[in-house]
């Protein structure tokens, strides 16, 4: 039975993973902090336990251990961790903050870097010789690149080579696993995600991050200015590079399952989504007319459209590129599964969030959905 670490084990694409382990009978290790409201175990099993509706699988091959990512040994002792490694392992590193503004530049320098360096040392000092480390990153690393995003490493930049901090801090993690791979022979990987969705078989979208935060707080508009018309700056055909929960799921079991994988592997979907899919879905589920303007200034925009705009101070810089990605090492080791993400997938996702996220609160005045 082969046994798979896994840090930052409560977030959405890391309990969405383990959750296919245990359906196959792995045995899973997952680090997860507990904090003053909840228990290490009660983060997770909450986590497994909304995946799957209540109808949570065994947990026979599930151990959760309670870690500090920045402590030295993770804040656990020797003995502990010589149990934790004490055959092969296949580790992968998932925990991030995903704050991105300059205010959160520290926060980011010591969880996405400083966490990353601290977890390659652990790996390194207790970790077999056939044990495998997996750096779970993002895309994005890319920045304002515009040329094709290769599977390569690319060199430490300043932050004005990116769109905001947390893609500047990825770039700086992945260079952290580089370095290790050159001078202390760590048996390391890049898996590079692309912005992780709802499954595009059922439409079922558990996560507020990208695309559904931005609905919601439309949303939220919709629900004290309905009927109106507001302009975003936003190009209709800009894309953005959305993958579906199940596809990543898969292509991460795979990786497990795979004797060789490359260094780099990108994990993004093979045709972007168009902002119009997204910008048509709204249109259609709630009382607000979104009209897409590029070019549109602040000093143009009237008090609604600037509600709108400080909604979109993370998703405004991905409202106007095309970025291209290369999959040429992925296709060779990964068999591709279905990843459409057409216009009829992004409404059916957009609308099963919309619907359960205002479910949450009942006594909020409730957005008319469309064909409810």
């Amino acid at each position: 039975m082969k046994r798979v670490i896994v840090n930052g084990a409560n977030g959405y694409v890391a309990s969405n993973f383990i959750n296919e382990l245990l359906k196959h009978h792995y045995q899973v290790l997952a680090l997860v902090r507990g904090n003053t409201k909840s228990s290490a175990e009660d983060r997770v099993i909450q986590a497994l336990n909304v995946i799957n509706d209540g109808n949570t699988p065994s947990l026979d091959n599930l151990m959760i251990v309670d870690y500090s990512l920045l402590d030295k040994n993770f804040g656990l002792s020797e003995t502990r961790l010589q149990e934790l490694f004490s055959t092969d392992v296949d580790y992968f590193h998932f925990a991030a903050s995903l704050k991105y503004d300059h205010k959160s530049k520290d926060e980011l320098l010591a969880v996405n870097v400083k966490g990353v360096e601290n977890s390659v040392n652990l790996f390194s000092a207790f970790a077999s010789a056939n044990s495998r480390f997996f750096f779970v990153g993002t895309a994005y690393s890319c920045g304002n690149t515009k040329e094709v995003f290769e599977e390569k490493f690319y060199p430490d930049q300043d932050i004005s080579s990116f769109r905001n901090y947390y893609e500047w801090s990825k770039r700086l993690a992945e260079n952290v696993v580089k370095r290790n791979i050159d001078h202390n022979g760590l048996r390391g990987h890049v898996i590079r995600l692309s912005q992780v969705t709802g499954d595009n078989r059922t439409g079922i979208t558990k996560t507020d991050y990208g695309i559904f935060d931005f609905s919601k707080r439309v949303c939220k508009l919709a629900k004290r200015h309905p009927e109106n018309k507001v302009r975003a700056k936003i190009s209709p055909d800009g894309t953005q590079n959305l993958i579906p929960i199940n596809v990543a799921v898969d292509y991460l079991h795979q990786t497990v399952n795979a004797i060789s994988v490359p260094t780099i592997m990108n994990f993004v979907a093979n045709k972007p989504v168009k902002n119009s899919y997204i910008i048509n879905s709204l249109k259609k589920l709630m009382p607000l007319d979104i009209v897409p303007v590029p070019g549109l200034e602040y000093s143009q925009m009237n008090s609604l459209e600037r509600l709108m705009a400080v909604g979109m101070s993370f998703t405004g810089h991905y409202t106007n590129i095309n970025i291209q990605f290369d999959t040429s090492k992925r296709d060779a080791v990964i068999t591709p599964v279905d990843d459409c993400m057409d216009e009829q997938t992004v409404y059916r996702m957009l609308k099963y969030f919309i619907k359960n996220s205002f479910k949450k609160n009942r006594t909020q005045k409730e957005v008319p959905i469309e064909n409810e």
